[in-house]
Parts: C-alpha cells; sequence; structure tokens
C-alpha cells in the first residue's frame, strides 16, 4: 500500500484499512491514558490506526470508562494484571495493523511522524522492529532514549545513549541497537507472529530486553529512529524506587541470565550479583534507612531461586504477581 504523508486518514476501525495498531496498557492511569489517546486523535493523519487498550485489572472498570469516552477504540479489560507484556500480548492478539506500535499509557506524541516509522520499515525487510526518540515529558529538550549499549556479558549492565542529555546532532541519525525501549516500540506484525509474544514471566522490566533479543536471534534488525519522537511522563530525578520496582529489576536481572546467558555466563553473573550487587545494594538502602526495599531486594533473590526451570522457560503454571500477591 502506498501512503501519501500530506493525505488525512482518521483512524478507521475497519480490519482490512488498519496500517498501524496503537496498543498500550493501562493499570489505574486513567487520565494518563485519556492524555495519549488526545494527542493521537489530534495529531495523527498520515495513516490510519486503530487504539487498542488493555485495562489491567484496574481498581475500578477504567475500559468502561475509556470505550464511553472515546466509542472508536478498542478496549479489553483483564480480570487479572497480567502484567506489562501480558497485557501487550492481549492487545497484540485482536490487532488488525500491518504494524504494532506498542506505546506506554504514560506517552504523548507533539507531531505526527507515523509514516515516517513505515517508510523506514518499508526501507528494508530485514529491520522486526524500530524504537523512536524518547523524550522528558518535564523537559521536552532533555532526551531519555537514543539507542542503548549492550548488556555485558557477566553484569548484565548497559547505558543509556544520549539520556539526561539535551537533545543535539549527535543523536538524531537513525541506527542499529542491541534493544528496543519498552515505552515505544514499533514492530512488524509478521515478525511478532514468527517470533512469538513478549516473555510473560517476567511481569514487570526486562521483558524488552528479552524479546528484542529473540527478535535479533530470528535474523531481524532493531533500530532507534530520531524522525518519531515520544514524549513519556517518566521522571528525571534520580532516587530509590518503590518495593515493587526493587522486587522484580532484582529478580528479573536473574532471569534474564538464566535465559540469555550459557551455562557459565549464568554462574559467573549469579555469582556477581550474589556477591557484589545484592549486599551493595541493601548497604546503600539501609544507610539510607529503607529497610523495605532491603526486604524488597532479598525477596526478589528468593524469588527467583523459588522459580523451576519451566517457569523460567515459559510462560504456563506461574504467578507472575507473586509480589503483589
Amino acid at each position: 500500500m502506498k501512503f501519501d504523508p500530506k493525505k488525512k486518514v482518521h483512524n478507521s476501525l475497519q480490519p482490512k484499512s488498519v496500517d498501524v495498531s496503537v496498543i498500550t496498557v493501562n493499570y489505574n492511569g486513567y487520565e494518563d491514558t485519556c492524555e495519549m489517546i488526545e494527542s493521537l486523535r489530534e495529531l495523527i493523519h498520515s495513516v490510519a490506526y486503530e487504539i487498542i487498550v488493555i485495562d489491567n485489572a484496574s481498581k475500578v472498570d477504567e475500559a468502561a470508562l475509556l470505550r464511553k469516552k472515546y466509542p472508536f477504540i478498542h478496549t479489553v479489560r483483564s480480570i487479572r494484571n497480567r502484567g506489562f507484556a501480558g497485557g501487550n500480548n492481549l492487545g497484540a492478539s485482536i490487532a488488525n495493523g500491518k504494524y504494532l506500535f506498542f506505546l506506554n499509557n504514560d506517552t504523548f506524541v507533539k507531531e505526527d511522524n507515523f509514516y515516517d516509522l513505515i517508510q523506514r520499515m518499508e526501507s528494508d525487510e530485514t529491520i522486526g522492529g524500530i524504537s523512536p526518540m524518547l523524550m522528558y515529558a518535564d523537559d521536552d529538550r532533555m532526551i531519555q532514549y537514543a539507542g542503548f549499549t549492550p548488556l555485558s556479558r557477566f553484569t548484565l549492565r548497559n547505558r543509556g545513549i544520549g539520556s539526561g542529555e539535551y537533545l543535539n546532532e549527535r543523536y538524531l541519525s537513525p541506527k542499529e541497537v542491541p534493544y528496543m525501549h519498552g515505552a515505544a516500540m514499533f514492530v512488524r506484525s509478521d515478525v511478532y507472529r514468527e517470533v512469538g509474544q513478549m516473555p510473560e514471566m517476567y511481569f514487570l522490566y526486562y521483558e524488552e530486553l528479552d524479546w528484542s533479543l529473540s527478535i535479533r536471534n530470528h535474523g531481524y534488525k532493531l533500530w532507534y529512529d530520531p524522525c518519531c519522537r515520544i514524549f513519556h511522563k517518566e521522571s528525571r530525578s534520580t532516587g530509590f524506587d518503590s518495593p515493587l520496582k526493587v522486587f522484580y529489576l532484582t529478580r528479573n536481572r536473574f532471569l534474564f541470565a538464566f535465559r540469555n546467558r550459557t551455562f557459565v555466563e549464568r554462574c559467573i553473573c549469579h555469582l556477581y550479583m550474589l556477591l557484589g550487587v545484592v549486599p551493595r545494594d541493601c548497604v546503600k538502602y539501609l544507610w539510607h534507612h529503607r529497610k523495605d526495599l532491603v526486604r524488597a531486594t532479598l525477596k526478589g533473590v528468593k524469588a527467583y531461586f523459588r522459580m523451576t526451570r519451566k517457569q523460567k522457560l515459559d510462560d504456563y503454571g506461574f504467578e507472575y504477581s507473586y509480589y503483589l500477591s
């Protein structure tokens, strides 16, 4: 299909006319989701698209509220919190677009660049996924994401390219990257079907890194492309995270090593984390009088080692929201 970027095309609910399926997961985030939908409705006219919102068991039925306010969108209410990957996979299962655009619900757009992402995809059939430039919403001149460096083999550390820097020409060139950013992932729907769904055993954090590796292992490339900018409400401020976040980051760092490293590399990773990272983090949290984060860290380690091999490798028969229960 040929696209005319100057032609205004309103989002269509007719499956055959959908070029892009925008998929977002909502969890007690009604106002953020409304702002995202409003920005899309007001600004995106270069492609035919649909909006799919998965309500991840919010305290109230926000899917119904969103459907009433925006009757042109698709909404699904999950009876349980399926996590980041689970919610996005549910959205992808009902999507009709040639391309899937997984967007966090706390993001919004300021200009219409979706057509440019399609052009990038169609310029090279080996490109499986693209993450656009991410900017901090509280300072729209400051970059959150302009690519990632690779994770190190043993420490699993990497760096966000351009993160915290003001926008400059160094970050205005598209390039191949090792991983997409989970807040904004533009993926071919046929690649999604070929590679398979995002791994749901993570529940929160690290799933987009794991999935990015799967896409690359299937022979596709991942790109960062600043032709499109997405504004993300994640705070630039440093400081300590919630116990929930610390729990999943700790557990899932071990889990990522198990799933994506050789036996020897995995052993080294685990020893590094057990003897270095975990004690260091616990001391840091104690110094700042955050015993709740110490407990979350230790609980994350314990949760990982309680997982069976089957639970680490597939998405069946495991309660991913362990910490929430």
